[in-house]
């Protein structure tokens, strides 16, 4: 029995899979805890149901551990959020879906991939580096902060093709 509970609640790798529409409900609260502005269900499920949309989700048994949506266009896509919960961070979440996603993206025909990241977010723009993305512009004061001075996007891309 003691084995059956220490299988049961290990850390474990997470499962990676495709994300639908039915993922919005978990999906907002998870978006809102991870940025200053969240986006609401309503929002997440509109992205979810748009046919160029890709995202893929992390989970350990039905706990959402984190997601990645991204937007594709011609040969492009924009990757437009990356969120995985605070207590899972820092344990390859983040890195594991940034592969499988840019993999099905080169699937399906994308050549470059962009996003903007803030630039003060070293973990981020860490996984980034080591994923290949490259700084290609800057968005001076594009995030706002609440009674701070706004701070800039890093626009960055990786070519796939």
């Amino acid at each position: 029995m003691i084995g059956f509970l220490t299988r049961l609640f290990a850390p474990g790798e997470p499962t990676l899979s495709e994300a639908t529409a039915r993922d919005a409900a978990a999906f907002a609260p998870l978006h809102a805890a991870a940025f200053r502005r969240g986006w609401s269900e309503d929002e997440v499920e509109r992205l979810l149901l748009d046919q160029r949309v890709i995202a893929h989700r992390a989970t350990h048994g039905r706990e959402l551990a984190g997601f990645i949506l991204s937007r594709m266009a011609a040969d492009e896509a924009e990757i437009l959020s990356v969120a995985v919960a605070a207590r899972r961070r820092g344990r390859g979440i983040a890195r594991a879906l940034l592969d499988l996603h840019l993999r099905r993206l080169a699937g399906l025909g994308v050549r470059a991939v962009f996003l903007e990241v803030e630039e003060s977010n070293q973990p981020a723009r860490r996984l980034y580096r080591r994923a290949g993305f490259r700084e290609v512009g800057r968005r001076p004061g594009y995030y706002l902060q609440g009674g701070g001075p706004a701070l800039a996007a890093l626009v960055l891309r990786r070519d796939l093709a």
